[in-house]
């Protein structure tokens, strides 16, 4: 019985502090959002149909881990001697973007996985 109180106060205590994190997750993809907006991220790559075709992301979070898409973003031409890329024109460095806004971005691409 005490094993099963136990339990349940575990179980509780996870779902209480689950939640400002997921609010907290979620506030950060939302943020991510208006970055890629805001970036004009879209003359280049399209999501859900809308942007350039060319450079479709709607399955990045699958393909892609977070750091690898963090080095897409800091490092593109390392990233692209790396993977042999030849896309024309060449993504430009936002390595000089704020961390808090390159962190939503990453978290928000991090979400687009095919269902």
């Amino acid at each position: 019985m005490k094993y099963r109180a136990v339990t349940l106060a575990v179980v509780g205590l996870t779902a209480i502090l689950g939640a400002p994190r997921a609010a907290f997750a979620q506030a950060q993809v939302e943020h991510g959002l208006k970055v890629f907006a805001d970036s004009k991220c879209s003359l280049c790559h399209s999501v859900a149909g809308k942007g350039n075709a060319k450079g479709v992301l709607d399955d990045v979070g699958s393909k892609l881990s977070a750091a690898e898409i963090r080095e897409w973003m800091t490092n593109p031409e390392g990233q692209r001697k790396k993977t042999g890329s030849d896309r024309k024109p060449v993504m430009k460095s936002f390595e000089k973007m704020p961390k808090d806004d390159l962190d939503a971005l990453v978290a928000y691409l991090q979400t687009l996985k095919k269902k």
